[in-house]
């Protein structure tokens, strides 16, 4: 059987999401998407052109071959983040979003209880909603109880290309929270990153400026894509214990001296 995620009862065969700012141009952010083999992309809605009245990031994929995640980027309210939503589903991009209210413009940390309402009150009127947060349980337990689809803590800041900053607190939200998936969203820079997060066993990867930031995006993307999918598999196949002392690959047991 396929090894795919499903969230909200859709599924997907990639465990790689990608988003689309920060590329030189169109041509080459379709270029990265396809190498990366992600089926969920990322748009910002206060970002892209929606009527196309001139060219837009819209215009370079393919809603017939990726399903469009519309984000909040951008929003510093609550109530920001519910009108770029509405936006997005009215324009008839999706009734999906990936809810982002950020708290801190030095490092576009989430405002978590804003996220929370946000999340709380588009459940309500009918959205699928992956927020973007924190590794803080507690909070990542109060955006399940108010109807998040997915759950998707940073790695490390926006943009900053640090990797995972704290395991530990990732690895117990992996432990502790099992009715939804969960998604390192944020802060990852290369592929081995991205190998990490999934053996840790969460269920997918976000990727923007690792991908864009790259000297070259599109064979960063494609790294991104081989990272995931070994980093799925090692978790998968579960790992063999650490050990104080060495362990001879070949055994001594039996041998002539």
């Amino acid at each position: 059987m396929a090894d795919e995620i499903v969230i909200a009862g859709r599924r997907f065969r990639s465990r790689l999401i990608v988003g689309t700012g920060k590329y030189k141009d169109g041509a080459e952010t379709a270029a990265a998407i396809e190498a990366s083999g992600a089926e969920m992309v990322t748009v910002a809605v206060r970002r892209v052109n929606l009527d196309r009245s001139k060219e837009s990031l819209l215009d370079f994929i393919d809603p017939k071959k990726y399903f469009l995640l519309p984000n909040t980027a951008g929003c510093f309210t609550a109530e920001e983040a519910i009108r770029a939503a509405r936006l997005g589903r009215e324009v008839g991009l999706s009734d999906w979003v990936k809810v982002e209210v950020i708290g801190d413009t030095a490092t576009l940390y989430p405002d978590v209880q804003a996220t929370v309402e946000a999340t709380r009150v588009l459940v309500k009127e009918g959205f699928t909603v992956l927020p973007y947060t924190t590794d803080d349980i507690v909070f990542a337990k109060r955006l399940i109880d108010v109807g998040a689809a997915a759950v998707m803590p940073l790695g490390a800041p926006i943009g900053t290309g640090l990797g995972i900053a704290n395991t530990y607190t990732l690895r117990m939200m992996r432990e502790l929270i099992t009715e939804v998936p969960l998604v390192v969203d944020a802060g990852l820079g290369t592929a081995s990153d991205a190998a990490l997060a999934m053996e840790l066993g969460f269920d997918a990867v976000l990727l923007n400026t690792a991908m864009a930031g790259a000297k070259d995006p599109v064979l960063m993307s494609s790294a991104m894509r081989k990272g995931t999918e070994a980093g799925r598999e090692a978790f998968l196949a579960g790992r063999m214990p650490k050990k104080l002392y060495a362990t001879a690959s070949s055994p001594l047991e039996g041998i002539s001296r």
